[in-house]
């Protein structure tokens, strides 16, 4: 009894086969099978390819932004940290003004406090001083004349010369003292050996010409000459009396 082929097989070669059309289909459901796996397998790698790139574009953007962030806190903080320099300078420099103005004020109260002391110890010097000398003598102590009617000559121009000069008339005592000491109210009196000449003893003579041309024999050109020269230098004739008391000369 023959035995039965399967169906789609074929004896070649002593070996069962596939018959062609079988074949055919078969490796084509085969490859569908294969094709339909790999595409997925495509697509899944599309799919995580393109999110690797999706993930890695976003840590782009995302690494973007914070550097962004960063270099506007940094730019920030720099700001910050200038304002806060030109603050402090600011304040340095108003304190640097402050204590300079302090120092110049300290100087200046110091300086002016040793000046006081320095007053305050010549005054207590000088107080000492007078304390210790005796009180000086008057230059006049005797009686004042009324008027020049008083007085006669040369004198008599002299006193009325003086009050012309505008010293009191208590200051003719003095001057009557001083120049008959001097001269005599001599207006020829003159002294070989210094030169001096007149009432008032001018040394030269010659001085008293800056008042009148008649210096050698006039009595009030000397007279006007003598006061004038007294009035410069001793202030009134009590002033010059009290030098030549006390030196001999006026």
């Amino acid at each position: 009894m023959a035995s039965s082929i399967p169906s789609g097989l074929t004896v070649r070669n002593g070996v069962w086969v596939l018959a062609t059309d079988e074949r055919n289909d078969f490796v084509t459901r085969l490859w569908s099978r294969f094709g339909v796996r790999a595409l997925a397998v495509g697509i899944l790698a599309v799919g995580v390819g393109g999110g690797y790139y999706l993930g890695q574009d976003n840590r782009v953007q995302e690494q973007g932004i914070d550097a962004q962030f960063a270099a506007q806190a940094q730019q920030a903080e720099n700001s910050l940290l200038k304002a806060h320099h030109l603050d402090h300078e600011s304040m340095m420099a108003q304190r640097r003004e402050a204590e300079a103005i302090a120092t110049q004020r300290a100087q200046a109260a110091a300086k002016a406090a040793a000046e006081r002391a320095k007053r305050a110890e010549e005054a207590s010097r000088k107080k000492r001083e007078k304390a210790d000398d005796p009180p000086p003598a008057k230059p006049y102590d005797g009686p004042i004349p009324t008027s020049c009617n008083e007085y006669s000559g040369n004198r008599k121009i002299g006193c009325a010369i003086l009050l012309e000069q505008g010293f009191k008339i208590d200051q003719m005592p003095c001057l009557d003292k001083l120049w008959t000491k001097e001269s005599g109210w001599n207006p020829k009196a003159h002294n070989s050996s210094s030169g001096a000449h007149g009432i008032p003893q001018a040394v030269p003579g010659s001085k008293m010409a800056s008042v009148g041309a008649d210096w050698e024999t006039g009595a009030a050109t000397q007279i006007k000459w003598g006061l004038g020269y007294i009035k410069g230098r001793y202030d009134n004739p009590c002033g010059a009396w009290a030098q030549s008391q006390e030196e001999g000369w006026y």
